[in-house]
C-alpha cells in the first residue's frame, strides 16, 4: 500500500477550493456539518473561512475498522428535511377541518446543510447518515428524494468517485479502487 501524505498548506488548498466551489454553484449552507474524527478540522477551518457556524456529528463505523459508535441526530434530520411540528399539526388539523376547501400546501424548505469528511473511501458515512436522518424523521415521505445533493450536500477532501455516495464537492478524487493507497492527513500525526 502507497502512503501519501497532505500537508497543512494541502489541507489549506483544499479548503479553499471547496468555498470556492460552493461560491460557483451559489449555494450556501446554513450550517457545516464536521463528521468525527476526520471532518473536524476541515470543518473548522471551512467555518473560519466563510463564517458558517459549524457542528459536529459522531459516526464512526465497523466498516472503518473501528467498534461502531454513532450519533443519531433528529434535529439535524429535522433541519434537512424541512420538517416544522408546528406547521405540520397545522396543516393536517386545515386539511380535517376543511375537507372541500382549498388547502394552503406548506413548502418544504430544508436548512442548506453542508456534511463534510477528509475522506470519502467506499460512502459508508455519509450513507449512513442518509439513512438515520431519513428514518427519524417521516420517514416514508417522498420529499426526502429532494433533500440530497439538493438542501444536504456532501463534501470531502478526498473522494473515491467509485464510492456509494457521491460528493457534491471535493478538492481531488481518487480512484481507491484502482490504487491501493492511504492518504495521511497532519491531524493524524
Amino acid at each position: 500500500m502507497k502512503e501519501r501524505e497532505y500537508t497543512w498548506e494541502g489541507v489549506q488548498e483544499a479548503i479553499n477550493s471547496i468555498a470556492m466551489q460552493m461560491f460557483k454553484d451559489e449555494w450556501r449552507p446554513d450550517y457545516i456539518v464536521g463528521i468525527t474524527r476526520g471532518g473536524l478540522i476541515p470543518a473548522v477551518l471551512l467555518s473560519h473561512k466563510t463564517e458558517i457556524p459549524m457542528q459536529t456529528l459522531h459516526v464512526q463505523l465497523k466498516s472503518e475498522g473501528l467498534e461502531e459508535d454513532t450519533e443519531s441526530n433528529c434535529w439535524m434530520s429535522e433541519d434537512a428535511f424541512g420538517y416544522d411540528g408546528y406547521k405540520m399539526r397545522n396543516f393536517q388539523e386545515d386539511i380535517q377541518a376543511s375537507a372541500n376547501e382549498p388547502v394552503e400546501v406548506l413548502s418544504w424548505s430544508g436548512k442548506n446543510i453542508l456534511i463534510i469528511d477528509d475522506i470519502n473511501r467506499g460512502g459508508d458515512a455519509m450513507e449512513w447518515i442518509m439513512k438515520d436522518w431519513q428514518s427519524s424523521c417521516l420517514p416514508d415521505h417522498e420529499h426526502w428524494k429532494k433533500v440530497w445533493h439538493n438542501n444536504v450536500r456532501f463534501v470531502s477532501l478526498v473522494d473515491n468517485p467509485n464510492s456509494k455516495v457521491p460528493m457534491d464537492y471535493c478538492a481531488e478524487e481518487l480512484d481507491m479502487d484502482e490504487e491501493d493507497i492511504w492518504i495521511s492527513f497532519p491531524w493524524e500525526a
